[in-house]
């Protein structure tokens, strides 16, 4: 559990680190880091998505559970209440950059594994790693959005703490086949987020996000019908 809560006390320095570079610097050169990480959130969702459909057996399930995923959000007017929430924290478009935040720090290999890792074998490499590269992320973030993205970190701290329960009471919950495709899913949200960075295209990330939690339904279902009897 100390490699997660270092994870967030590090989202948490980055982004006060941020915001203070913030003030120090001319609009332009914000604009600079905004358009960088836009660049590199497409290029790291588009990588993430790649490879792990290179490895999945269900190469269109990521169809469904984006689409399904997108209802539910809509239906639950995510990206409203994101914005309401936001609105009061800061003039800018907060909660885009919490949604890139939380898109860019809980979804991957490092983030899903490495509480698995932690809980299953101690081995916290994959937590220090993600630590790292999550620090590097918000203090980009908090330098166009401001020191709201912190809120980043509370999402990271539950993700990884969830999975780490989960990994500590079954081994079976949490398999490299729901990891490949929920990076799948995230992988593409995570390149929708660099579009609506770059001011391409509002994709309503906010409202997709349910998407990452369709895997894990699926998953469920398929083991509910097998002990029927029903394989597919």
């Amino acid at each position: 559990m100390f490699a997660i809560i270092l994870n967030a006390v590090a989202i948490f320095i980055g982004s006060a680190l941020g915001a203070l570079f913030q003030r120090g610097i001319s609009e332009k050169y914000v604009n600079v880091l905004n358009t960088a990480m836009g660049l590199c959130a497409i290029t790291l969702g588009m990588n993430v998505a790649i490879e792990s459909m290179q490895k999945t057996q269900y190469p269109v399930l990521f169809i469904f559970c984006l689409s399904i995923g997108g209802l539910i959000g809509t239906l639950l007017k995510m990206d409203q209440r994101m914005e309401k929430a936001t609105r009061s924290i800061s003039g800018s478009n907060l909660g885009e950059g919490i949604t890139t935040g939380v898109l860019l720090c809980c979804v991957g290999t490092l983030a899903m594994m490495g509480p698995v890792m932690s809980a299953l074998y101690n081995d916290n490499t994959y937590l220090m790693t993600a630590a790292t590269l999550n620090f590097v992320t918000v203090l980009v973030l908090a330098s166009s959005y401001g020191f709201g993205i912190a809120l980043v970190g509370v999402v990271v701290f539950i993700w990884m703490s969830s999975i780490y329960g989960l990994a500590l009471l079954s081994r079976n919950l949490i398999s490299e086949e729901l990891i490949c495709e929920v990076s799948v899913v995230g992988g593409i949200l995570i390149a929708a987020s660099g579009l609506g960075i770059l001011h391409i295209k509002d994709c309503k990330t906010i409202n997709l996000l349910p998407a990452l939690f369709m895997p894990m339904v699926f998953f469920a279902v398929r083991a509910l019908l097998a002990h029927f009897g029903i394989n597919f």
